[in-house]
């Protein structure tokens, strides 16, 4: 009980790293935040940054594009793409693989 009040008041999380993995994308970069602010572990924290990058990316690009009406349907194919993307990370991280996106795994890898 002790061990886990301390890995608690450390900031660390008691949850697996793979579960924590998988929770940095569930809510977009809210959840990646999340996690990057209170877990140690450099897994968890690659994830949780790559969280940041890619879903912060993508609402400035529908929040950019959303109200040109020709590009909405670009947007909206941009989205549905990102929806199965979102999918293949929560997978990928809760299997325990580390995917880097292009770009993006690189930054994340940097800030882990």
């Amino acid at each position: 009980m002790a061990k886990e009040e301390e890995k608690m008041s450390s900031g660390t999380t008691t949850l697996d790293p793979k579960v924590a993995g998988l929770l940095a994308y569930l809510a977009g970069w809210v959840s990646g935040l999340i996690l990057y602010l209170i877990s140690k572990d450099p897994y968890v924290r690659f994830h949780a940054m790559q969280s940041i990058i890619y879903f912060a990316g993508l609402s400035i690009i529908n929040i950019v594009f959303g109200f040109i009406p020709f590009v909405s349907v670009i947007v909206m194919l941009i989205n549905l793409a990102s929806f199965v993307l979102w999918i293949v990370l929560m997978v990928k991280a809760y299997s325990g693989e580390k995917f880097k996106l292009p770009v993006i795994g690189d930054i994340a890898e940097e800030r882990a």
